[in-house]
């Protein structure tokens, strides 16, 4: 039996504006082909199919033509919804398109019950667990945990947190599992301890405590987990895919891509990456504004997805579209002078006691990272006396006007 774990393609989601459809539908492209080149009986998408509750059109069509090739290609897909999706959208029609070899799992009232693939050794019972919020599982929505059911079972859980409503359903597929025996995978969205995290997920953490013992996941084949979007490896039979994508520059150095399982008969014998395409790498570069522009090392990244961070003790004029010249994709661009102070203090206590001349001088010299001139408090005075002056001849004049005939003022 020949897996396909994969999760978190988040279809509708940009990075800083930027669009990312054409590089999902490359991704989805490459899917189709894995499952042909590689003979693949089931993909299993492990939530957050969708980037928001209410994804774009463009989006929802991306998904109906992946899931029809990846059927016509020869694999059933099996999907679950992740605390991005809205559970009820994503699994709309889902009684109908099973028939058709594309399972969709949403519903609370589901875990438990498997779709059962078969391969020349038998069946194979694959869970899928829809991301399960606390706050909106009820009391009788799953199975209650019972004390004999091993380490599904976390009497230190909270009753309304990620562990016990996993536990919960844990138990519920592990009562399913003792009746029929045999192989068995399972498919959740969550953060299980021993994962780590990036930027571009949501947090899903509950009372300051989100994360899952892996010991939940105890005596199943294969556990394909989504959520977290780096490829990690928590035991051999306990993975997470990872995005697709990259959807944040803290991903920058990620391998992309998603897991080929192999089931032989007496369980998991094989697990092989298969790395995803890219078709616009990401890079975080730092320096002064005229070091990147000519530093030959960095032309590996012009045609990248780049994040800057500027070092310059002034703050470069132009310095976004001065960029842009060498590298045409900077989406982000921060300024962290060399050598700045950094002022900790909170904005009450950097204020009080102060004269406005004194706090609007500060602002500029944060601003442009180098004090005012003389010059500069001279017009500064005049501006506020300008409008001190204003204020006590007309006290409802509009804001425009009380610079009018200050020359200089900006």
């Amino acid at each position: 039996m020949r897996l396909l774990h994969t999760s978190d393609w988040h279809l509708g989601r940009s990075l800083h504006r930027a669009d990312l459809a054409p590089a999902q539908a490359a991704f989805l492209d490459h899917l189709v082909e894995t499952v042909r080149a590689e003979r693949v009986d089931a993909v299993l998408v492990s939530g957050d199919v969708y980037d928001r509750a209410l994804p774009p059109l463009e989006a929802v069509d991306l998904l109906n033509d992946a899931l029809f090739r990846l059927r016509e290609a020869g694999a059933r897909v099996v999907v679950t919804s992740g605390n991005h999706d809205s559970a009820k959208r994503l699994g709309v029609h889902d009684r109908l398109v099973d028939a058709a070899g594309v399972h969709l799992r949403t519903r609370v009232s589901d875990v438990g019950t498997p779709v059962v693939l078969e391969d020349r050794h038998g069946p194979v019972a694959v869970y899928p667990i829809p991301y399960l919020e606390p706050a909106a599982v009820g009391a009788d929505d799953l199975p209650p945990l019972d004390p004999a059911a091993g380490p599904s079972c976390d009497e230190e859980a909270p009753t309304r947190g990620h562990a016990h409503v996993l536990g919960r359903a844990m138990a519920a597929v592990r009562a399913d599992r003792e009746s029929h025996g045999g192989r068995s995978v399972v498919m959740a969205h969550g953060w299980v301890t021993g994962g780590a995290a990036c930027e571009s997920e949501r947090d899903i953490t509950v009372g300051g405590v989100g994360a899952v013992s892996a010991a939940l996941f105890d005596g199943v084949d294969y556990v394909a987990l989504g959520h977290l979007h780096g490829p990690q490896t928590l035991a051999d039979r306990l993975r997470y895919s990872g995005s697709p994508l990259a959807y944040s520059f803290s991903e920058a150095g990620h391998r992309k891509g998603s897991w080929l399982v192999e089931l032989g008969e007496s369980g998991l014998s094989r697990v092989e990456f298969v790395p995803a395409p890219t078709t616009r790498a990401l890079a975080v570069v730092r320096g002064n504004l005229e070091d990147l522009l000519a530093d030959p090392a960095l032309e590996c990244h012009v045609d990248d997805f780049v994040s800057v961070t500027l070092t310059d003790v002034v703050r470069p004029a132009a310095a976004m579209d001065r960029l842009r010249t060498r590298f045409p994709h900077v989406l982000v661009l921060s300024w962290e002078p060399v050598g700045a102070l950094v002022d900790e203090r909170g904005y009450t206590e950097r204020v009080r006691g102060r004269s406005d001349l004194a706090v609007a001088a500060d602002f500029v010299a944060h601003v442009r990272g180098t004090g005012v001139t003389g010059e500069e408090v001279a017009l500064l005075e005049q501006a506020f006396e300008a409008v001190r002056v204003a204020e006590d001849a007309d006290p409802f004049a509009a804001p425009g006007t009380l610079f009018e005939g200050l020359e200089g003022v900006a």
